[in-house]
């Protein structure tokens, strides 16, 4: 990995944050010595892309709350992330907004009682669309890697749906799996 890269954990995004503390990419990117920002370039309601509608366990044609943010690093664009929740838990709340959501969207959907226990995470590496490419300043010949992960509650509900789309010479991605012994 180059010294502009960095490496991802899944982790700390899956997990409420301390009351008053920042959301995770802030604060993982501040311990690596680096500013991490983001800018929400939309959010509403929308009707769900096929791939979310698999993803969350929905109709086809059922409308969702989506968010859609570029996430920074160093000021420069580093993911473009689109996170989508079924609208009867995001609806009316500030899911729905772009304000930026002190302690993060995790933190928030915790508070309305929808706590994740479970993610399932799918990679794969192909080649941007014209829209990726733009916002995340790609060349003409660089792959990206998409990072698709549905996170659960406990009674086994998808409550959100995140497609993460990453520059593939600028990310690289960690997995720390804690393995139960029967």
């Amino acid at each position: 990995m180059s010294g502009s890269g960095w490496t991802s954990t899944s982790m700390p995004y899956l997990t409420p944050r301390p009351a008053g503390d920042s959301d995770a990419w802030t604060n993982e990117a501040q311990a690596a010595g680096r500013r991490g920002g983001q800018r929400i370039l939309h959010a509403g309601e929308s009707e769900a892309p096929a791939e979310v509608t698999r993803m969350l366990d929905l109709t086809s044609g059922e409308t969702v709350i989506t968010r859609r943010r570029i996430i920074e690093l160093d000021g420069e664009p580093t993911e473009l992330t689109d996170t989508y929740y079924p609208n009867d838990i995001a609806a009316g709340t500030p899911l729905a907004g772009t304000a930026k959501i002190r302690g993060g969207a995790v933190t928030l959907l915790a508070g309305l009682g929808h706590i994740g226990v479970r993610a399932v995470e799918n990679v794969t590496a192909r080649m941007p669309d014209p829209e990726e490419r733009e916002h995340l300043l790609l060349g003409p010949v660089e792959p990206v890697l998409q990072l698709a992960r549905t996170t659960y509650d406990a009674a086994g509900r998808p409550i959100q749906a995140d497609v993460m789309v990453m520059p593939a010479g600028r990310q690289q991605l960690r997995y720390e799996i804690d393995i139960e012994v029967a």
